[in-house]
């Protein structure tokens, strides 16, 4: 006969809602480490799918990803030449929030180097690539998006022709995939009134130049639209993207780049690790220090329950250190209810978990690592947990079974 199965039969009702609390808490810890995964998972996602070997950015910065990056759009054909250089491409990443249809929706806008690149890489599970230059897009499922919608960023209407699926920026926002060109113009779009303003601007300055009097003509080119403007500067893109030949050495070919005094160059495993140590380490530490915390805190409230439990048995366990029972039967008791307890909040976490992690609005990835590491530690707070009841247990005694 096992004393623990026994005594869990007696009280079943408290002991199923002491473990549905501790699974609760459980639960809580495992979606912190799934939550962390989700959020290295999301920030090198795109580095891991454009599969590019460099990353050209501005100079001195760390790339698109950790702050603003621009640099000209005809560095693609620099790359080009570089020796080892198999291919260079154009990219613009940026976020921004707008209304549709009555509610906010916030977009990482990815540029897609077109006609090079249609999208043909992205994981669609509806809908087909870019086929247009303009007014297309294709739009991640978290962003609520239906296939055929039209979605009006800027003066210009787009068309989803595409939904895709785990396409996630690294601030948890869901990605819109659209051509330089139309990113460019979403990003860099500005009401009519703020470009008659600059248009005044330039003539106002351009009036007050002694170059106005000579040329009166110059007055009125400088009021034209901006992009009519031949010394103005077409828009600048966030990076470039280097993919070296099979066989060519991409350390050589960085290293030609980086003696380049208007671009920094990074690898991809170097953009990776610049993105992990800057935005994501304090969200690292700071889930890691609230996993620590619930840990300790489940530890504390199972050695409380164990101890409020071998309290109740207080007479049957002076009962049985009458009857000559030996110490290992008491010490097996309680050690078996405790990791009875334990076992049950790790199943009942993981189910629940199952359940509601899928509709957390950031990615909960749990890793298999993960589940066992978190199993092991169950296992040895519930036996720690047990100790203050076993040492209640140790100082009964037996004449209290006569009392």
């Amino acid at each position: 006969m096992n004393l623990a199965v026994k005594d869990i039969q007696h009280n079943v009702g408290r002991f199923a809602l002491t473990a549905f609390g501790i699974g609760m808490l459980l639960m809580v810890v495992m979606g912190m480490g799934g939550i962390y995964r989700g959020v290295i998972e999301d920030a090198i996602l795109l580095i891991d799918q454009t599969d590019a070997d460099i990353w050209v950015v501005q100079r001195d910065t760390r790339g698109p990803f950790a702050e603003v990056s621009r640099v000209p759009r005809t560095l693609v054909h620099r790359l080009a030449a570089v020796p080892g250089v198999e291919s260079s491409r154009e990219f613009v990443y940026h976020t921004i929030q707008r209304e549709h249809e009555g509610r906010p929706i916030r977009i990482a806008v990815l540029g897609l180097s077109w006609p090079d690149d249609h999208g043909e890489w992205i994981p669609l599970i509806a809908g087909r690539p870019l086929e247009q230059n303009h007014f297309e897009m294709i739009a991640d499922k978290t962003l609520g998006l239906h296939l055929g919608e039209k979605v009006r960023l800027g003066k210009e209407t787009y068309t989803v022709v595409g939904i895709s699926t785990g396409m996630i920026g690294t601030s948890g926002d869901g990605i819109a995939f659209f051509t330089i060109a139309d990113a460019q113009a979403v990003q860099l779009d500005k009401p009519p009134e703020a470009l008659r303003l600059d248009r005044e601007v330039r003539r106002a300055q351009m009036a007050e130049n002694d170059m106005s009097a000579s040329t009166p003509a110059l007055t009125e080119r400088v009021a034209r639209a901006s992009n009519e403007l031949p010394s103005i500067a077409p828009p600048e893109m966030s990076a470039a993207l280097v993919r070296v030949a099979p066989g060519a050495s991409v350390e050589e070919a960085a290293s030609t780049i980086s003696g380049w005094g208007d671009v920094s160059v990074y690898t991809q495993q170097q953009q990776k690790d610049l993105l992990l140590k800057g935005s994501v380490e304090k969200i690292r530490q700071q889930i890691g220090l609230f996993r620590v915390l619930l840990t300790i805190i489940a530890a504390i409230i199972m050695a409380l329950i164990l101890y409020t439990l071998t309290l109740d048995k207080i007479h049957s366990i002076a009962l049985l250190k009458l009857i000559g029972a030996p110490n290992r039967v008491i010490l097996g008791l309680i050690i078996q209810q405790a990791l009875v307890l334990g076992v049950s909040g790790y199943a009942i976490a993981y189910f629940l978990g199952q359940q509601l992690f899928p509709r957390f609005p950031r990615r909960v990835i749990l890793t298999e690592q993960d589940l066992i590491q978190l199993a092991v530690i169950v296992i040895v707070i519930s036996i720690l947990s047990s100790l203050l009841g076993i040492w209640r247990a140790m100082k009964v005694d037996p004449n209290e079974a006569l009392s």
